[in-house]
């Protein structure tokens, strides 16, 4: 069984997903980077030349491809759960933890890091600030239909959150 993290931007599923797979000795994958791999650009050229659409098809096909892994430790880009076949494959493969966030922590998050321009494109007309509280509003149902479980990363550490998860984890032999 894999664990997938999901997760709205800035949550903390990379980081998370790096730490856990140390502690784990398992292998770690960040779909959004399988993703830039596989297309040869970034997110933002992705979706700037080709548009948001042909990002999702190439998610799917990643994550698709993530159903053949065992034990492996995962990564998700925050859009992944729009997309129900997504959500059906990870929680047949694994288990699936939603890392929650607060929009402060996001906006304070993005702002903190330098590649968010590159790697992280603006999801509504509204602009990447703006639209962070009606996004998180809007996919919050996902996130709580698609996580086995949830945690709240505005005031758990890293550390934390990795001891909750196998905590959980190891009762569900993830």
């Amino acid at each position: 069984m894999n664990i997938y993290l999901i997760g709205y931007r800035c949550c903390g599923k990379t980081c998370v997903g790096k730490a856990l797979s140390k502690l784990l000795g398992r292998p770690f994958l960040d779909t959004d980077a399988a993703v830039v791999q596989k297309a040869g650009m970034t997110i933002s050229e992705i979706v700037s030349s080709s548009g948001w659409k042909a990002f999702r098809d190439i998610e799917k096909s990643v994550i698709d491809q993530t159903i053949l892994l065992n034990h492996h430790v995962i990564a998700t880009g925050g859009g992944v759960i729009l997309n129900p076949d997504n959500v059906r494959n990870m929680k047949k493969a694994g288990h699936v933890i939603w890392l929650r966030v607060s929009p402060e922590t996001v906006r304070a998050r993005m702002a903190a890091d330098p590649v968010t321009l590159i790697q992280r494109p603006d999801l509504t007309a509204t602009g990447s600030m703006d639209e962070i509280e009606a996004v998180l509003l809007s996919r919050q149902p996902l996130y709580e239909k698609a996580g086995h479980l949830a945690l709240d990363t505005d005031i758990l550490g890293i550390d934390a959150i990795c001891r909750k998860i196998l905590e959980n984890t190891q009762q569900g032999n993830a």
